[in-house]
């Protein structure tokens, strides 16, 4: 997800065919060339955020090497973190950004993720995943309770399993929203083009990555946040999933749900990756979420940094998500496998 026709230009320029992987494994303590691997396609918030970090995390690393960000979108994102353990070389020259909503869906469908993220090296998050569902103002919703009366609301996700499909799955199924889950997008980009042409009536996100004329100009209205924080720029009023939980079950289960966006935009790596090479890039990746340069051209393009998390933290976090209890995952599982 991203703001603004600027950074869609941008994207769509500097996206690269992915190639394979150089045979040559790179050794030593220099690195010579990096490649992030998105999982969804230019022009989204992964993708724009990889390219941010692309343009200033080489001067963190030994040899200062050259970034270059690919797109491979597919299975929802997993297929770019599997490609890490594939035909990726095992030498920390080869990460992956993904859709941390895979984190809830290999938990809650595991026979048919068969990936554990506890099985990846985490390198860590730029930013938390400040997530609100909006309507396309042409539906006539402004409210949660306009959403409430609509009689179907046509929302698109990638895959089950996303974050986007998991909001809207809370919707439907916690709070009666006569929602309509329309997947096989390669990514945001793709749903806004399909909201701009009607074939969607809203979508869940990142309130950062919604264009910016939709809100000046008034295109789309909030109506409720998924993330526990004030966002910033969203309307004051916009209410909070958590404050309309039916019950406390409810609310540990929305709890359980919404963990996965603390690491809203995750950087991993092959766990075959040796422990030096691994700490050189945590290292250069904390330097750069603090770099002012990153900084201001993440403020810039109005994209927020908000609590970024070491690899470290990622990894605590992922193990405490996987440490939920059965009860509360075959609660989960009911609210989203719908």
């Amino acid at each position: 997800m991203m703001r603004g026709s600027r950074v869609r230009t941008l994207a769509v320029v500097m996206t690269l065919t992915l190639m394979p992987a150089a045979a040559t494994a790179q050794t030593g303590s220099e690195f010579r060339t990096i490649s992030i691997v998105v999982g969804s396609s230019a022009g989204g918030g992964y993708d724009t955020y990889a390219r941010i970090l692309a343009r200033h995390i080489g001067r963190y690393i030994p040899g200062q090497p050259n970034i270059i960000v690919q797109n491979m979108p597919g299975a929802s994102s997993l297929k770019a973190v599997q490609y890490l353990d594939s035909s990726a070389p095992k030498d920390g020259s080869v990460m992956a950004a993904f859709n941390p909503g895979l984190l809830n869906e290999s938990l809650l469908n595991a026979d048919k993720i068969r990936f554990k993220f506890t099985d990846a090296a985490w390198v860590g998050s730029i930013t938390r995943d400040l997530r609100t569902c909006y309507a396309w103002a042409a539906t006539g919703i402004k409210t949660f309770d306009d959403l409430r009366r609509y009689k179907q609301f046509n929302i698109g996700a990638p895959a089950q399993g996303t974050s986007s499909y998991v909001n809207a799955a809370v919707l439907k199924n916690m709070f009666g929203i006569a929602v309509r889950h329309v997947t096989g997008y390669a990514g945001s980009a793709e749903q806004r083009l399909a909201i701009e042409r009607g074939e969607l009536d809203g979508d869940c996100g990142a309130w950062s990555s919604v264009p910016p004329d939709w809100i000046s100009n008034r295109k789309v209205n909030p109506v409720i946040s998924f993330a526990p924080v004030q966002i910033p720029g969203l309307p004051p009023g916009v209410p909070f999933a958590g404050d309309l939980a039916p019950s406390q079950e409810a609310k540990e289960v929305l709890n359980l749900l919404m963990n996965a966006d603390a690491l809203g935009r995750p950087f991993v790596v092959s766990k075959q990756v040796p422990g030096d090479r691994l700490a050189v890039l945590r290292m250069a990746f904390d330097a750069t979420t603090k770099d002012a340069q990153f900084l201001a051209e993440t403020e810039k393009l109005d994209l927020p940094v908000v609590g970024p998390i070491s690899g470290l933290e990622a990894e605590q976090l992922v193990a405490s998500i996987y440490a939920a209890s059965p009860r509360l995952i075959a609660r989960a599982q009911a609210i989203v496998g719908k």
